[in-house]
């Protein structure tokens, strides 16, 4: 059983997977694509899918602080929508609060020039939200 995770921009797709037991979770890429332009993610997203025959999929959604929801957590939940019309594996939201700023501060630590975290912040958020997915897997 192998996992993604998706943390979902206007501009870009990050994507981690997991190794095929489930349990470890890398930066796999960053899809970048026309702004707000989902249809094109989404087609650069199924080939991996495929490839990778995914069993589940763990999407980020966006949670305001007090736990309410935004503009971005709609965009999440239509992105969820456009992946289960066209693919049977299971989407599941998973809270991504603090991601974006947990990926920085783990890059920061790692001494990453702010070029480089630039281009690869989306695929380590991306692993956050696949880790916190496995450990909800692993505590069913």
């Amino acid at each position: 059983m192998r996992y993604l995770g998706l943390d979902l921009g206007t501009k870009t797709l990050g994507v981690a997977i997991s190794d095929a037991t489930g349990l470890i979770a890398r930066p796999f890429k960053v899809i970048s694509f026309p702004k707000e332009d989902y249809e094109f993610a989404l087609k650069e997203l199924m080939p991996i899918l495929e490839e990778y025959k995914i069993s589940k999929i763990a999407l980020g959604l966006p949670k305001n602080m007090d736990g309410s929801e935004g503009f971005a957590s709609t965009r999440s939940k239509k992105f969820k929508e456009m992946l289960e019309s066209v693919t049977d594996i299971p989407v599941i939201l998973v809270d991504e609060r603090l991601t974006t700023v947990q990926a920085e501060a783990i890059l920061l630590e790692a001494d990453v020039r702010r070029k480089k975290r630039k281009q690869v912040i989306d695929g380590v958020a991306a692993v956050l939200i696949l880790e916190t997915f496995i450990k909800m897997e692993e505590n069913k």
